[in-house]
């Protein structure tokens, strides 16, 4: 090879490197990149491994949160319910600041490694926390927190840095991971698609693990030592990240105005025009000039004798649409997010109550059936894939097989079939109670297999392999092309405000339905309770806005550029 770059064959002739190296990226010195030498799957297990840590640390976490809330720190079920709702609700609204701080300063590698530092940190003070003495007991009194104000204080700081780590961490890992594969070589197009199936293999794979192992450490050795080894695997994580530091692509800044800005100026434009007339705004190079009309007035000069006056251009108009038109259905997956959040909450307080014992050697923690909701998506994504997409698309024609808007729905229409059947199994949890004079023990084991919460936990996973990674798909698909990141945090604060709600609609339920020291529909005592009431208040909500959801993605228009 010589020194401009070139190799010279045998023969004379000379081949250049030109094609070996990837437009647009960059290393992390800022030079060019090999393709030889970087990127591709020798950077993206690297990224892979970070994934699967990170998802065995938060989950082990926020699955059996619930049980040290109501436990050690002493709150009511209703009061630890909506706790825990809000902490997650924040969790995933906080990956819109984290991708906005990665686009627009700080890039995605920066980000992931501050997330990452401030995760082992976040960790480390919560296992501290609990090395405060309480002096909670398990008895059920219906009220608030017992324990030290230092050790909730603690506590509460570091449940909610985790959160502020997730929040960097979440939207950046799983772009700069795809940032690692150029779309633009046939070859690494089609390992760019196996990764995004090794990563969601990957992140179930860290979710299971972390639910199983880390429930079981804290309800059976020691809750300091449950959240303690999170830290220490976070810990191996950051070193691993930035040991695949030299393989790593990273992506140019684009030289034109911040997508945010160019969003921005087209509402800020239309709303300076708003007394203007249509007729100034010639339409004809429109993709969809006659839907969300007042954006057209962005390209409207109010002054023409003034040429320094700046108007939007069509593009840009057309992006300010596009992402207009994803409120609507960001607005009615929201009830779909409020059923799922369930699964880490009142379905872990069912199963407390019931028999969990395996054998007579082993009690299984109520929160490791979560674990099976990760294990049918990792079964169902492949039998997806292989068997369904084929199948439907001799049917419609459409290489995805059914459309990204009929992959969100089908995942809802199951979501309320595992509501209904939820309320169904509760009902007979119920019954069973009364049958053996259990009503009035809130601590005794109902006689009936925790293995009756399975179908429920199964068909929410069936649920996420439809809607959850098509409103990703989606979200991704249908945002401006420098807009990506923030798409997929799009998707993820669907599943925050999910929460909110729910907390939300627990904290009336238990007001509407507990006055006068009654007990309500959520219970401390669940014997004495409704939860079945609120899994069929649930259903119907969901329906009702099931058929928000179809009147809404039947209205839908695919931006054109797109694929379904």
């Amino acid at each position: 090879m010589d020194d401009t770059g070139s190799s010279t064959h045998p023969a004379g002739v000379q081949s250049p490197l030109l094609n070996n190296i990837v437009n647009g990226t960059v290393d992390y010195k800022g030079r060019p990149v090999l393709r030889s030498k970087s990127g591709c799957w020798r950077s993206a297990y690297f990224i892979i491994g970070v994934e699967v840590a990170e998802r065995f640390a938060y989950f082990g976490i926020s699955s059996n949160l619930i049980s040290y809330l109501t436990g050690p720190l002493g709150q009511s079920t209703a009061t630890a319910a909506e706790n825990v709702n809000i902490w997650s609700g924040t969790s995933s609204l906080l990956p819109l600041v984290g991708a906005f701080i990665a686009d627009a300063y700080l890039g995605r590698y920066l980000t992931i490694i501050i997330a990452c530092l401030l995760y082992v940190l976040a960790l480390a003070l919560l296992a501290f926390s609990t090395l405060i003495p309480s002096d909670c007991t398990n008895s059920i009194d219906g009220g608030s927190s017992c324990s030290p104000q230092l050790q909730v204080i603690i506590f509460l700081i570091s449940l909610y840095l985790v959160a502020f780590a997730q929040g960097g961490h979440k939207p950046c890992v799983q772009a700069f991971g795809a940032d690692q594969f150029d779309a633009d070589d046939p070859e690494e197009l089609k390992s760019k698609i196996s990764f995004f199936n090794w990563w969601y293999f990957g992140l179930c794979g860290g979710c299971t693990v972390g639910i199983f192992a880390v429930s079981y450490i804290q309800e059976n050795l020691s809750w300091g030592l449950g959240f303690g080894i999170p830290c220490i695997i976070m810990g191996f994580a950051l070193i691993m990240f930035l040991s695949g530091t030299m393989s790593y692509r990273f992506r140019e800044k684009p030289q034109e105005r911040s997508a945010f800005i160019r969003i921005g100026s087209v509402f800020v434009k239309a709303a300076q025009n708003w007394r203007t007339s249509y007729s100034s705004v010639s339409l004809q190079e429109h993709q969809h000039p006659h839907q969300f009309r007042f954006l057209n007035k962005a390209l409207i000069s109010c002054n023409e004798l003034n040429e320094d006056e700046s108007v939007c251009s069509i593009d840009e108009v057309e992006e300010a649409k596009a992402v207009l038109r994803l409120v609507p259905i960001w607005f009615s997956c929201l009830p779909y997010t409020t059923v799922l959040s369930q699964t880490s909450t009142l379905f872990i307080k069912q199963g407390a109550t019931m028999d969990r014992s395996i054998r007579s050697t082993f009690e299984l923690p109520a929160a490791s059936l979560q674990s099976f909701l990760f294990l049918s998506v990792v079964i169902l994504i492949p039998i997806y894939g292989t068997i369904l997409v084929p199948v439907t698309r001799t049917v419609t024609n459409i290489p995805s097989g059914i459309t990204m808007l009929q992959r969100i729905g089908t995942g809802i229409f199951i979501s309320i079939v595992s509501m209904v059947v939820a309320a169904v199994v509760e009902s007979k949890r119920l019954k069973t109670a009364c049958e053996y004079g259990l009503v009035d023990d809130p601590n005794a084991t109902i006689p009936m297999q925790i293995w009756w919460l399975l179908p429920q936990y199964l068909l929410t996973g069936g649920s996420e392999v439809f809607t959850m990674v098509g409103m990703q798909e989606f979200f991704y698909d249908q945002m401006p092309s420098d807009l990506k990141s923030v798409g997929l945090a799009l998707s993820l604060s669907v599943m925050g405000i999910g929460n909110f709600l729910s907390s939300f609609l627990i904290a009336i339920v238990e007001k509407a339905t507990g006055g006068d020291g009654d007990d309500g529909w959520i219970s401390d005592n669940l014997n004495r309770g409704r939860l079945d009431y609120f899994y069929y208040l649930l259903t119907g909500i969901s329906a009702g806005s099931f058929v928000i959801y179809i009147y809404v993605a039947k209205s839908y228009v695919y931006n054109r550029a797109r694929t379904l």
